[in-house]
């Protein structure tokens, strides 16, 4: 099973390599994750060969705080493995149940009424 069966994908497009091993991201998903001219992009290479693609954070709007906590907790994965247990279906069914009626926009800025 690859990535884009086990991600439960919402998207897919295919580009081209040209002869100088260029591609250009298909509309499609430029519109999808809402990139740019001139922005960043992070590509990640998992074992398996797939790679995953993102938007770069800048560094200037990374909080250091939340950026050393994420390294501990990928450090910590990494070394553990054996800690992680997948999300029990009753804390999944509860928190979305709480959930339910909530519009939520992840990309809203915050606002101090929040």
């Amino acid at each position: 099973m690859n990535l884009l069966t086990q991600a439960g994908v919402s998207l897919r497009a295919f580009s081209k390599l040209t002869a100088r091993s260029q591609t250009t991201i298909p509309a499609s998903v430029r519109d999808a994750m809402k990139l740019k001219p001139g922005e960043e992009i992070e590509y990640a290479v998992l074992p398996d060969g797939q790679v995953l693609m993102c938007r770069k954070n800048s560094a200037e709007n990374e909080d250091p705080v939340i950026g050393s906590f994420l390294r501990f907790l990928e450090n910590d994965m990494q070394e553990n493995p054996g800690r992680i247990k997948p999300l029990r279906a009753s804390l999944l069914a509860r928190a979305e149940s709480l959930t339910a009626d909530m519009d939520i926009d992840l990309d809203a800025p915050l606002t101090d009424e929040e």
